[in-house]
């Protein structure tokens, strides 16, 4: 979508398109986005989307049918009851079985069309859904980290499953009734050609007014995507069993509550100020539509009591009017529904057209160093701040992991620690500098490639509400169903003792989400994390960030006896506020405020007497107390 269009279709908050030219602008903008929902339709299911478009056909001629066949009814009846020539019981009955004809016609044409309406929302909803979720596997860390495009993810998310088929069948239902309209405006112009004028000039106020709230209800619900993940997330609070503890010990209940109210209540309050003006307006000018009506009712009655008309010609004419303004509200609700509808279609492909690729290799075709050895890995004068942020991150790191080497990495919080593995896996690229791995520069490499490269156990690792199995299956999915890899793994990763304890042991399904979930302790999680690394055979460099956060010493003892085998053969990088945890590196880095202050062996940087020394020694002494 272009920035034109998106201005017209996202005035900033507190400003309203004023002039008729700007909302024509903005509506023209917003039904630009019809061609592309088409597509996804099509895409979704043809057959389907040709089925409902040939109902709609069907639908649209078949009320002027009936109400012409209506006329002859009333007119066969006159005619017979005088004893015109021609006029008996038996046309009568005839032109009423075709009526009924044409009724049951109309009803199995519309309960067909809602029929597939249901199947074609469920296929284009997961369609949809499906595109949401493949646009979020591309994006990457930056864009989770950027709060205005989490907020466009979450529009996105908001009604996907509902507003892309609205806005298909609205636009049917346009069709259909501009067709429904024309046929019945060609039995009206008989009659009375200015009751076509009428009755369109009746409706066109009602549509402006529609129209208008239709975009201040958008704008309401975009603005509020910050605001409705702050009502989520106090929801959240009160109801997960991770915050349960710390809500009932501080007595933290009614000041989210209160603020979840506050919040809810100031949603309501918007809500209910637009429901309020859409319901005067709907009054006002259902009023003055009915108004229109009957006028127009009154002269032709008169008409009809002159013998201008016959009573059928009446008939047809209280009927075609009714279904005509019928059928221009139709028309102007379902145009003011595509426009809101469309609305969020512009959101929807707003999102999808997040560009990204920023990961792919700068290369073609990628460079790939030599597999199944570990190799040097290189920090060239690297620097990285945070896009939008003006603070260095990581500033001027030279470092040189050589193979098989262990480094130890510490610094106090912030010291850019985290930061620096996230530019070693590509989530990020360094500001400046270079990061080479076997002479290659990571941004030449295929990501892919150089993750699969690489074993990690995160500080945040993640708890799989699945299986045992599958969590540490997860960490190579390729041998996801490889029991024996997976139990070889677990017995690395010290977690063999805590599946052997689950009541259906490999099948149990951990966690507390979900039906006979088992949920296991903080270390129990973290062991079954570092199994999960250990999935990874192949890895030619481990990253453990702070791998012993949640354990007792005895089990650290442990999992560091079993790192040392398993990382034998690789590079490693351990990150750790534990110096017994550090000491087995072959070098010790030091980060602080992003810089590298300190880097040697434990004997070295305990000799140069230092801050590593200082930390260290503070850390002894609480120890020994």
């Amino acid at each position: 979508m272009t920035s034109a269009s998106s201005r017209h279709l996202r005035a900033p908050r507190g400003e309203r398109p004023q002039r008729l030219r700007d909302r024509l602008a903005g509506a023209a903008a917003g039904f630009a986005q019809a061609p592309g929902t088409f597509r996804l339709v099509w895409q979704a299911d043809r057959a389907g989307a040709l089925l409902l478009a040939g109902l709609t056909a069907l639908a649209a001629v078949l009320p002027a049918g009936i109400a012409w066949v209506g006329k002859l009814i009333v007119d066969a009846v006159v005619a017979a009851s005088r004893g015109a020539p021609g006029a008996g019981e038996g046309r009568v009955v005839g032109l009423v079985l075709l009526e009924l004809g044409l009724m049951a016609a109309a009803m199995a044409a519309a309960r067909l069309s809602s029929l597939e309406r249901e199947l074609l929302r469920a296929r284009l909803g997961n369609l949809v859904n499906e595109r949401i979720l493949e646009k979020a596997l591309a994006l990457e860390l930056r864009h989770f980290e950027d709060s205005l495009v989490y907020d466009k993810m979450q529009n996105a998310r908001r009604e996907a499953s509902a507003r892309p088929l609205s806005l298909v069948v609205q636009s049917f239902a346009v069709i259909q009734n501009t067709v429904t309209l024309a046929a019945l405006s060609a039995l009206l112009v008989r009659l009375s050609p200015w009751s076509v004028a009428v009755l369109v000039a009746a409706s066109i106020p009602a549509f402006l007014a529609e129209a208008r709230l239709a975009a201040e209800t958008f704008r309401v619900n975009t603005w509020r995507a910050p605001e409705g993940r702050r009502l989520n997330y106090l929801e959240w609070i009160l109801t997960r069993d991770s915050h349960v503890k710390e809500v009932k010990l501080f007595g933290l209940g009614p000041l989210v509550l209160s603020r979840y109210r506050a919040l809810f209540g100031k949603f309501y309050e918007e809500d209910r100020a637009l429901a309020v003006r859409r319901m005067g307006w709907g009054v006002l000018f259902g009023l003055l539509s009915l108004a229109a009506f009957y006028g127009c009712y009154a002269l032709v009655a008169a008409r009809a009591a002159r013998a201008e008309i016959t009573l059928g010609d009446l008939t047809l004419y209280l009927t075609v009017f009714r279904q005509g303004q019928t059928a221009v509200q139709n028309v102007l609700s379902a145009v003011t529904t595509m426009y809101e509808d469309a609305l969020y279609m512009s959101e929807l492909f707003a999102y999808l057209g997040i560009p990204t690729g920023g990961e792919a290799a700068r290369a073609l075709p990628p460079r790939a160093p030599p597999r199944g050895r570990p190799l040097a890995l290189e920090l060239d004068r690297v620097s990285f701040r945070y896009p939008g942020q003006e603070e260095w991150a990581l500033r001027d790191v030279s470092l040189t992991l050589a193979p098989g080497e262990k480094l130890g990495l510490v610094g106090e919080n912030g010291a850019g620690k985290s930061t620096l593995v996230k530019l070693l896996l590509r989530l990020y690229d360094p500001t400046e500098g270079s990061i080479r791995y076997g002479g290659v520069d990571l941004r030449d490499m295929d990501p892919a490639d150089l993750r699969a490269r690489v074993g990690a156990v995160f500080q945040d690792f993640v708890r799989y509400q699945f299986t045992a199995a599958e969590n540490i299956g997860l960490g190579e999915p390729a041998h996801l169903d490889d029991l024996p890899r997976i139990e070889a793994a677990a017995r690395r990763g010290g977690a063999d003792g805590v599946i052997a304890a689950l009541p259906l042991r490999w099948e149990t399904v951990l966690g507390g989400w979900f039906e006979k979930g088992h949920e296991l302790s903080a270390g129990q999680w973290q062991k079954l994390a570092v199994a999960r690394a250990f999935m990874r055979e192949e890895a030619e460099v481990l990253i453990l960030d702070e791998p012993t956060a949640s354990i007792d010493a005895e089990a650290e003892h442990e999992l560091f006896e079993r790192f040392r085998a398993l990382a034998a053969d690789r590079s490693a990088i351990v990150i750790s506020h534990r110096f017994s945890t550090v000491r087995i590196a072959d070098r010790i880095a030091v980060l602080r405020e992003g810089r590298l202050e300190e880097l040697g062996s434990h004997r070295e940087l305990m000799e140069k007497g230092g801050r590593y020394a200082g930390l260290f020694r503070l850390q002894a002494e609480g120890y020994r107390e």
